[in-house]
């Protein structure tokens, strides 16, 4: 596939596999290496020598006491001056690859392995984060500390997409000069949902090719199949 010949048809093709995904998994984790796995290799030019994209990754929100020993100390340590207790939310890495070597493991990622989401001021230092959070059209709060009377409306509800059409010098992607520039970012697509439980997830592509609106709207059903992939690990052990 092609993300500049992206259609209908492709994204129907995505989905199918998608939805495939995870039936041999033992965790969420697994499955989501799957995913990034297919996003990763499958988008490619006519040749199938060079990829459409420079990193894949799969997030979902933990509550900061379910996390095992390395990810709570690694979330204690993004925001020092922050509190952070048991229910806090954290944007966790289930999984992510990409051309360079250090993307190819959530467990060496420096800046990303488990962000903890303590409060709106702490998202706010996130442009990404709290613009992914407002494109998707989730409300901020909700994410943080989700109603017990509205969670299963959000898991009903299909969200947006957030597309970040110029990477090259936009506020809402950090890092310019060290990822943006010398990986060719071009476009920044992000798509995901709720679980029944209330926590959220969320892939996140660093494309080298443009990518525009009427092509990230295709991936709101592809959200839908990662969710159902992702579905059978629901409450299991973060690993």
């Amino acid at each position: 596939m092609m993300i500049s010949k992206f259609g209908l048809r492709e994204a129907t093709n995505c989905s199918t596999a998608l939805r495939k995904i995870g039936r041999n998994c033992r965790s969420m984790e697994e499955a989501a290496a799957e995913i990034v796995d297919l996003f990763y290799n499958s988008f490619t030019d006519e040749t199938g020598s060079t990829r459409d994209f420079a990193l894949v990754r799969v997030f979902k929100t933990h509550a900061y006491g379910k996390l095992n020993a390395e990810l709570k100390k690694f979330a204690r340590q993004c925001f020092p001056d922050e509190v952070v207790n048991i229910t806090t939310k954290c944007l966790t890495l289930l999984a992510t690859i990409g051309d360079d070597e250090s993307w190819k493991s959530r467990r060496n990622s420096r800046g990303h392995k488990a962000i903890p989401l303590s409060s709106e001021d702490v998202v706010n230092k996130l442009p990404m984060i709290r613009n992914l959070i407002k494109q998707l059209g989730l409300d901020v709060q909700t994410v943080l500390q989700p109603d017990p009377e509205i969670v299963r409306d959000m898991s009903e509800k299909t969200y947006n997409v957030f597309l970040v059409p110029n990477a090259l010098g936009s506020p809402y992607i950090p890092a310019q000069n060290d990822f943006v520039i010398p990986f060719h970012i071009e476009s920044v697509l992000g798509f995901g949902g709720a679980f029944p439980d209330g926590e959220i997830f969320v892939t996140i592509i660093f494309s080298k090719k443009p990518i525009n609106e009427d092509v990230a709207t295709l991936f709101k059903t592809i959200a839908l199949s990662i969710k159902v992939s992702l579905l059978p690990f629901i409450g299991k052990t973060f690993s």
